[in-house]
């Protein structure tokens, strides 16, 4: 019973990477436009998309890393 429940536990941390992801696919949407709008500044734009991209998924780690603690520390 209680590894069911850890699981459970475990998934629900997870829906924590769904806002992430989601803002990986808005951000990468923005920096095609801006790219395809002024191809010029595209080494600019591409820089600041992979940082903010770094930034954003580590809000995910963090779900992932609660996620695991549930289910091997707790």
């Amino acid at each position: 019973m209680e590894i069911g429940l850890k699981a459970i536990g475990a998934g629900i941390a997870m829906v924590g990477a769904l806002g992430p992801g989601i803002g990986i696919g808005l951000l990468a949407q923005g920096a095609m436009n801006a790219i395809g709008r002024n191809p010029d500044a595209a080494g600019l734009v591409q820089t600041n998309m992979i940082l903010a991209i770094v930034f954003t998924e580590a809000i995910a780690i963090y779900a992932l890393v609660i996620s695991l603690l549930i289910i091997f520390v707790l």
